[in-house]
């Protein structure tokens, strides 16, 4: 009994330390070392750092990282880590070390490294800073001045891509109303895969007196193509068949395209989107090779139409498909109305209503008199039957006074003579 009891009492003891075997927390591991960070090229930011000291030889290093607010997180076995970032704000990495791929898995102390912008006023780095890539061939890029820097300020841009082996500078400065911008030529990159490529762009001023701006551009966004050529217009059973040569450079499959069709050079017949060659289902039979076709129904052949055409990229090759092209130039089909005629119209017409108008209103005026004659005054007809008896009799007395007068006057003089004559005898 003695003997059994000592043995359960050996076995619970041997369960026990099993159980905390078991039950003990994994081995923290220890932080990584020599955590630093620098730049290359323009906007390449490269974090790197050294192995744990003391870790586990049984522990298979991996490295778990991520950038501001948890965002980007790897795991990785490489002791390093880059960003294509523009330095335009602050950006920090957190690096940590542990024993698996598991996100899981208990990790060490997490150090940061963080890079800051430039040193400078942030109110006299340039605003609005955007490129565009012309056709595949060139790239401009514009950007306004700073809220803080001076009128006179000498601008200056740098670019860098995979394709260079330095960090070049922009010639073609120039300026166009507010804006300031320079092109620079982007051709080579498109013999390649640019698929993973970007520009990295910084503009800063000679004197070091704003804080330098950055931009990153990938190539597979901000793509403007040329406008179009328009090559034929044809008329067939109904249907308006408008063939155009794609602008140089691109695929046909990577374009969308909008036709513009105008009636009688004032009334918009439509406007027509396609993504793809519009003929190539059709019993019309090309001889435009090379070129890419739309039908457009329901069209009249005596109508004089006017049509242009616009391409954008689409997001089967591209990322961006908002910049449009430039139109095409306008070309025209069918019969051109003559335009003397529509001149002289316009010009007869508005007489020819005014004078309408001005006979109209004569024959109102003549309807309404015979329509609503006058109707006579009875006040005004004694008026005038008793005013010219009146007048006569004011004559008549007018008449007896002038008598009178010159009655008195005559007898006067005669008096006078009289008494001449009588002094003198």
């Amino acid at each position: 009994m003695e003997l059994s009891a000592g043995l359960c009492g050996l076995w619970a003891l041997l369960l026990c330390a099993g159980a905390d075997r078991v039950a003990a927390p994994p081995k923290t591991q220890p932080p990584v070392t020599n955590l630093s960070v620098s730049v290359e090229n323009l906007c390449t930011v490269i974090w790197t750092w050294n192995p744990p000291e003391g870790a586990s030889p049984n522990c298979s290093l991996r490295y778990f990282s991520h950038f501001d607010d948890q965002q980007e997180k790897k795991i990785a076995p490489e002791t390093h880590r880059s960003k294509e970032v523009p330095l335009n704000e602050k950006i920090c990495l957190q690096v940590g070390s542990q024993c698996s791929m598991n996100e899981s898995e208990k990790r060490s102390i997490l150090l940061e490294k963080c890079i800051s912008p430039l040193a400078g006023d942030p109110e006299s780095a340039v605003t609005e800073l955007q490129c565009i890539w012309h056709n595949l061939g060139f790239m401009n890029c514009s950007w306004l001045p700073g809220k803080n820097s001076s009128p006179d300020t000498n601008y200056t841009l740098y670019y860098w891509h995979s394709s260079l082996g330095k960090i070049l500078q922009c010639e073609n400065i120039y300026k166009e109303g507010q804006y300031i911008g320079c092109s620079f030529d982007l051709s080579k990159v498109k013999d390649s895969s640019f698929e993973q490529y970007s520009v990295q762009v910084m503009v800063k001023d000679n004197a070091g007196k704003i804080r330098p701006s950055f931009h990153i551009v990938p190539l597979r966004s901000r793509v403007k193509p040329d406008p179009p050529h328009i090559k034929n217009l044809s008329f067939r059973e109904g249907t308006l068949y408008v063939h155009w040569e794609n602008p140089p450079n691109f695929d046909s499959r990577c374009l969308s395209y909008e036709v513009e069709v105008n009636k009688s050079q004032t009334e918009t017949h439509g406007i027509f989107s396609a993504d793809e060659d519009g003929c190539q289902n059709s019993v019309f039979e090309r001889n435009m090779t090379g070129t890419t076709c739309f039908m457009v129904p329901g069209v009249l052949p005596d109508t004089f139409y006017t049509v242009r055409i616009r391409v954008k990229t689409n997001k089967l090759c591209y990322e961006d498909d908002k910049l449009w092209s430039n139109w095409s130039q306008v070309m025209n089909i069918g019969k051109k109305p003559n335009s003397i005629f529509y001149m002289t119209m316009l010009l007869i017409i508005p007489v020819i209503v005014a004078g309408v108008i001005i006979v109209l209103l004569l024959y109102l005026k003549r309807l309404k008199i015979i329509i609503f004659p006058p109707i006579p005054d009875p006040g005004k007809i004694f008026k005038e039957m008793f005013g010219d008896q009146n007048d006569d009799t004011l004559h008549w007395k007018k008449y007896d006074i002038y008598e009178k007068q010159s009655k008195e006057e005559t007898d006067s003089v005669v008096l006078i003579e009289n008494l001449k004559k009588a002094l003198n005898d």
